[in-house]
């Protein structure tokens, strides 16, 4: 038998090893046996990124092979320790460990490299431990910065000097704008994509948002830094004078004031009004309060001077210890017990105490413009009401407005940022919280029903992508999520054995969705149900289609088994490049389990099994590599090319001085993103062909000619149209990320 990479396949191993290879592994699976990589990081299976992070950081400074030199195994212990590490922080590599375990993963290469004990030491995870300082990854990015607070970001790679240099800068500051605004560091070693996404073209990049508006700085001292952030503070506060303090406090019947004689630039997240009084003009105002030295007051709404029993005096000046105390003498959430049904609610659940964190009082102050009022209700006192929603401990849900039972549980991390991202997203998506009484199971319209568990931090972070693809599919497909911690017996029914688990309800179908946590994915998912771009194989279909085929259509078929984790990993990259090769080769599928004894005569030994079909030929795919754009650039390889390689004869007789319509693409051979653009410019050859002729011309070969046309950047992509006598070279294209249907859409111009 031949050996797949990154394949499952049951034959008995071969029985010849090298012996130092067969010693190390048998080291390593002593070391590792049993364990899995929860267990070999020392992490929960709930346990967060930066969680994992930590924990793999404390096991390299102690475990690195450049600490243990007497040791003859530490490079295979450490290189198992990386590995749980480089997975565990993915969220779908984490996802497909979870349900399938290593077999899921073998086609991944993570973990096989690892730096040296003083990247780990000095360079990894700069502000892990630092309190002040929250780290933000993609799974958590945007609720943050479109919360409504003020949030100033430090975008940095662990490799960067001049991030280093700024470190302990970026503490002090953390530390002084404490409770001011939110002091955040994004890693764009682990963040690759958010940082590329968010425009990060250098290191370390400082931007404040506020409301997803970005602004950036430069200058990096604490100083600059502070004064910077300070002019994005937009509370006032206010002086007063006799007349107008007494004319201020009568009128704030809804509202505290804070008065101090001296001014503050402490925050008051438009829960209360904040002033100040001059005591060296307004003596007799402060005699009056009995204030001879700095001091700061809380007016309840409705106090006056004449009840000043009610006036709580707060004994320092200290901004930080007064806004905490102002915080602590507001008045808690509204207790609800049946205003629910008509309005839009963010209620915080609570069993005989009161609400979790003082935090949760600045939420009305956020919400007000979302037109989302904030309350909470007594699960002790309101029994009935908890136990219908079936909701057993602390937590917080948005109410939708269109009655009791349209309602969803918020399952991030209960800080003030993420609530209020959770509650703004939540009332305009229609996503619901699932119990038995409305499960769709036999509803005629279409539903996505997520199974989950709370605890699981790929669920957390779907839960936001699920809201992105309801809102695209509004009136098309309801969405709905089920907690699997609380419906064990409904998830049992549908034997859900790994979380997150989604399927769709069509009707009597049922499709289990496989693919990238994230709304675009989901949206081709069901683009997919609706439009199948794989052809579903049977043996009788494959004689037709594949092997009896007279039309000279070229076939991709993935022979693959319901149970192998390679297969499943596969899926949804199957049939994403399906779709890039539609209308150019066909794509199909066969189940070897159904078909073993097909399988078995096509000389299937192994799972999965990749194969193109083209004439009399036939070849397997063995590239390292299985996602879409890599099949895809493989399978579009074996068809016959549509361009001509022009040398500068041919140029100057066909294109300068011919009468067809020309689109030429100039390359280099040793040029990367040439490289990758090839499959595209054939695309385009096949789509134009009939109408405008494709041609390459190899700049490294022919550098003379590439100069006197005036080429200057790889890969660089001309339309010559042809206008009578007259040959006119228009339009150009050179970027290195030129993509096949912007370049179609252009030449059809």
């Amino acid at each position: 038998d031949e050996m797949k990479a990154a394949g499952c396949r049951r034959s008995r191993p071969s029985p010849v090893l090298p012996a130092l290879f067969l010693l190390a592994a048998v080291l390593v699976s002593v070391w590792a046996d049993g364990r899995d990589y929860y267990d070999l990081l020392g992490v929960s299976r709930e346990a967060t990124t930066r969680e994992i992070r930590r924990a793999f950081k404390q096991l390299a400074l102690t475990m690195h092979p450049d600490k243990n030199p007497g040791d003859p195994s530490a490079h295979e212990k450490f290189l198992q320790v990386n590995r749980a590490y480089e997975v565990l922080k993915d969220e779908d590599l984490r996802k497909k460990y979870d349900k399938y375990g290593e077999k899921g993963l073998d086609e991944q290469q993570q973990g096989g490299r690892y730096e040296s004990w003083n990247f780990y030491r000095y360079d990894f995870g700069i502000y892990d431990d630092d309190l002040e300082i929250i780290t933000l990854d993609s799974g958590d990015f945007e609720a943050a910065v479109n919360s409504g607070e003020i949030w100033f970001i430090n975008f940095y790679f662990p490799r960067c000097s001049h991030c280093h240099d700024l470190a302990p800068t970026w503490r002090e500051f953390a530390k002084e704008m404490d409770g001011v605004i939110r002091i955040g560091a994004v890693n764009c070693g682990d963040n690759n994509h958010l940082c590329r996404r968010m425009g990060i073209s250098s290191y370390p990049s400082l931007l404040v948002y506020r409301a997803s508006v970005k602004t950036h700085l430069s200058e990096r001292s604490e100083d600059n830094l502070v004064r910077f952030a300070m002019q994005f503070i937009t509370t006032s506060v206010t002086q007063l004078w006799q007349g107008g303090f007494l004319l201020l406090t009568h009128r704030s019947h809804s509202s505290p004031s804070l008065h101090r004689n001296v001014s503050t630039n402490q925050r008051s997240d438009g829960l209360v009004k904040v002033g100040w009084v001059d005591c060296t003009s307004e003596q007799h105002l402060c005699d009056s309060f009995q204030v001879t030295t700095g001091a700061t007051a809380l007016f309840p709404p409705g106090s006056s001077l004449n009840q000043q029993g009610s006036i709580l005096w707060i004994n320092s000046l200290d901004s930080k210890e007064i806004h905490s105390q102002v915080i602590n003498h507001l008045p808690d959430l509204e207790l609800l017990t049946s205003k629910l049904a008509h309005h839009r609610w963010l209620i915080s659940f609570t069993f005989g105490d009161r609400t979790s964190s003082n935090e949760y009082k600045k939420l009305q102050a956020f919400l007000r413009s979302d037109h989302i009022q904030v309350g909470r209700v007594d699960c002790v006192a309101d029994a009935p009401l908890c136990e219908s929603l079936y909701i057993h401990k602390r937590c917080v849900a948005v109410f939708k407005g269109l009655g009791i039972h349209d309602f969803e549980i918020h399952h991030g991390k209960d800080v003030l940022y993420n609530i209020v991202g959770f509650a703004r997203d939540s009332v305009r998506a229609h996503v619901t919280t699932l119990r038995p009484e409305n499960f769709p199971s036999d509803r005629k319209e279409p539903w996505l029903v997520d199974f989950f568990a709370p605890w699981c931090p790929p669920c957390r972070a779907l839960l936001p992508e699920l809201r992105k693809a309801s809102i695209q599919l509004a009136g098309q497909m309801k969405f709905g999520t089920l907690d699997c911690t609380i419906h064990h017996g409904l998830c049992s029914t549908y034997n859900i054995q790994a979380y997150p688990t989604t399927v769709i309800f069509n009707g009597s179908s049922i499709h289990e969705y496989e693919g990238h946590h994230s709304a675009d994915g989901i949206l081709e998912f069901i683009q997919d149900l609706i439009n199948p771009s794989v052809t579903v194989l049977d043996p009788s279909s494959f004689k037709e289609k594949v092997k009896g085929r007279a039309d000279g259509q070229v076939w991709a078929v993935d022979f693959y088994a319901p149970w192998c984790g390679p297969c499943q990993a596969l899926l949804p990259e199957w049939r994403r490049m399906a779709r890039l090769l539609s209308g150019q080769i066909s794509v199909g599928s066969v189940d070897c389990q159904r078909f073993q004894s097909f399988c078995q005569n096509q000389g299937v030994r192994a799972y999965p099994e990749i194969r193109l079909y083209s004439g009399s030929a036939r070849q397997s795919y063995n590239g390292w590599h299985r996602d879409a754009h890599s099949l895809r650039a493989w399978a579009l390889s074996s068809l016959p090319r549509a361009s001509v390689d022009l040398t500068p004869d041919t140029f100057r007789s066909l294109v300068l001085s011919g009468k067809d319509h020309w689109v030429l693409d100039f390359y280099a051979p040793w040029c990367g993103p040439c490289q990758h653009f090839a499959p595209e410019f054939e695309v385009l050859a096949r789509i134009l062909k009939g109408e405008v002729r494709a041609g390459k011309v190899d700049c490294q070969a022919h550098h003379q000619t590439c100069q006197s046309a005036g080429i200057t950047a790889y890969p660089t992509v001309r339309f010559y149209p042809y206008q009578g006598k007259k040959r006119v070279r228009t339009h150009t294209h050179k970027h290195t990320h030129t993509r096949m249907w912007s370049v179609k859409r252009w030449t059809q111009t």
